[in-house]
């Protein structure tokens, strides 16, 4: 093996550890699991990226060139390729946990593996018996593995499925360790299919009133992101634990309550998201509803009666709250007397015996009134003085991402609802959006996903909720480009208007051209990497 062709190996081997790396994002995007990960692959394979390296390739094993000028322009494919890999920017960059650490180098390692047994095996053969030459074969091998690099990586995975239960299950009896040496430790769980991280940022500030109280850190909703904060950031002079508990399929819940063991318990919702997992909306209760049946006898569980699926499912195992905007009449609290201001937005808490509270906040939209309500029946369960809660709501911080809105020195007004979409929340963004009337009422969005069989006629009734209150519309993405744009057009809106653009960048382009003082722009939603 000369020197030549060295160089060439280690510049086409860079490229091909580079494409692991991508293949483990889109995995840990996918939560690990290898059914979420192989459909995303399925309609993401036949990528223009992967069809070059299929044409390099071929020119590799074509009898025009000769292998070492065939080599040398694969070599130039390969440079090319780790400039715009090393150059690219993504949305969730792979956050390198020693759990990926550990199949980052497995993967590497089967792979390497490979390509020195094919070294060894035609290094001692010559192109009259092999048909090609042997470093020919050699790099096709490694071109193999960067064309089917996810093959490595899910056998990689599939090795390590033991070591992984193993250490994470030494985790988990860590932090159940730690929560058992804190018996006076009260624990609040917090779930839904939207609402609950907004929630659980609102109740950590009104507690925090009178508590000394953690909460999951990020989108910490799984069952090792719950173990991880245990372990790290729970203290022994903690009172209370918010703990969000997120779901993708049956039993997610559960595996998270049999950890933690709640008292109390927020359902936010139960609505169509996650459908493409869970199936049906009957399977999206069952599953949100384990945090309702993980409660003790002496427990409460808070549940939000203006959904329907929350409102039908009774409890009969723990003591439990209602609270609602809307879906009132069976309600135990309720908010009432909404008023939008320049300054936020007022409402009125009305409860049981004639309780009264009267609240302002900074935040926008009933969605953020009715997480507010969620928060202070727990709060007033605690025993938290009624004038502490008032004090805090009104200190509440718009959270990143969520409704937040800021002022552009030039005159723009920005609504950032760009951290995840849904069909109630989108709705309430662009009623939000409908209520200013100075300027133009722009929209951004790429649409929301996850919605199974409803994904379409959700995303059209988007659109046509966009087409009957707003200005301009500027639709993100392929994913729901069709719905979307089908759904404003049927309103009668001003096709001059609706815009297509293939990414948020794009966008940005086109709003500076239409932006003037006065406007205001609303972010709805920002897909992930795994999504067009």
């Amino acid at each position: 093996m000369n020197t030549y062709f060295i160089i060439i190996y280690v510049i086409c081997g860079i490229y091909m550890i580079l494409n692991f790396k991508y293949d483990i994002q889109m995995f840990q995007q996918n939560s690990y699991r290898i059914p979420r990960y192989w459909k995303w692959l399925k309609n993401n394979f036949a990528s223009a990226w992967r069809l070059v390296d299929v044409a390099a390739l071929l020119l590799i094993f074509s009898t025009l060139l000769i292998p070492q000028l065939s080599a040398f322009m694969v070599m130039l494919v390969a440079m090319a390729k780790i400039w715009m890999t090393l150059k690219k920017k993504y949305k969730k960059p792979l956050v390198f946990t020693k759990r990926v650490w550990r199949l980052y180098s497995v993967t590497a390692a089967l792979a390497s593996a490979a390509f020195i047994i094919t070294a060894i095996a035609t290094a001692n053969s010559n192109a009259d018996t092999l048909g090609y030459a042997p470093a020919t074969i050699t790099l096709g091998v490694m071109l193999l593995l960067s064309i089917f690099s996810f093959i490595p990586m899910i056998v990689a995975d599939i090795i390590l499925i033991p070591v992984e239960k193993m250490i994470q299950q030494r985790y988990v009896n860590d932090a159940k360790r730690i929560l058992r040496s804190m018996p006076d430790l009260k624990i609040v769980g917090i779930t839904g299919s939207y609402g609950k991280t907004s929630t659980k940022h609102y109740l950590h500030r009104i507690l925090s009133e009178k508590y000394d109280v953690l909460m999951t850190p990020g989108s910490y909703n799984t069952p090792m992101g719950v173990v991880r904060t245990v372990r790290e950031y729970l203290k022994p002079y903690n009172e209370i634990f918010i703990c969000e508990m997120g779901a993708k399929q049956r039993g997610d819940i559960k595996e998270i309550c049999d950890i933690v063991h709640p008292q109390m318990g927020i359902i936010t919702a139960v609505g169509p998201m996650h459908l493409e997992s869970f199936k049906t909306i009957e399977n999206v209760q069952s599953t949100k509803f384990e945090l309702a049946d993980a409660l003790p006898a002496d427990g409460l569980a808070v549940v939000n009666n203006d959904f329907e699926m929350c409102a039908n499912r009774e409890i009969h195992n723990t003591n439990s709250i209602r609270y609602a905007i809307t879906n009132s009449d069976h309600a135990d609290y309720r908010a009432v007397d909404i008023r939008y201001t320049p300054n936020g937005t007022a409402f009125t808490v009305e409860g049981p015996d004639g309780f009264t509270l009267p609240l302002e906040t900074r935040l926008l939209g009933e969605c953020n009134v009715s997480d507010l309500l969620a928060a202070v029946c727990i709060a007033l369960a605690l025993g938290v003085e009624p004038e502490k809660i008032r004090y805090a709501v009104s200190s509440i911080e718009q959270v990143e991402h969520r409704l937040s809105m800021k002022q552009t020195p030039g005159g723009v007004t920005i609504i950032d609802d760009a951290f995840n979409s849904n069909p109630a929340g989108s709705k309430m963004a662009v009623d939000v959006l409908s209520h200013f009337k100075d300027g133009k009422r722009i929209i951004i969005t790429p649409g929301m996903i996850e919605l199974g069989e409803e994904q379409y006629n959700l995303n059209k009734a988007l659109g046509h909720h966009i087409g009957e209150n707003l200005d301009i519309a500027i639709i993100v993405g392929e994913y729901n480009r069709e719905a979307l744009m089908a759904g404003v057009k049927e309103t009668g809106f001003n096709t001059d208007n609706l815009y297509a653009v293939d990414s948020f960048n794009d966008a940005q382009k086109l709003l500076a051209t239409l932006l003037t003082a006065g406007d205001t722009v609303l972010y709805e939603n920002d897909l992930p990497d795994t999504f067009k």
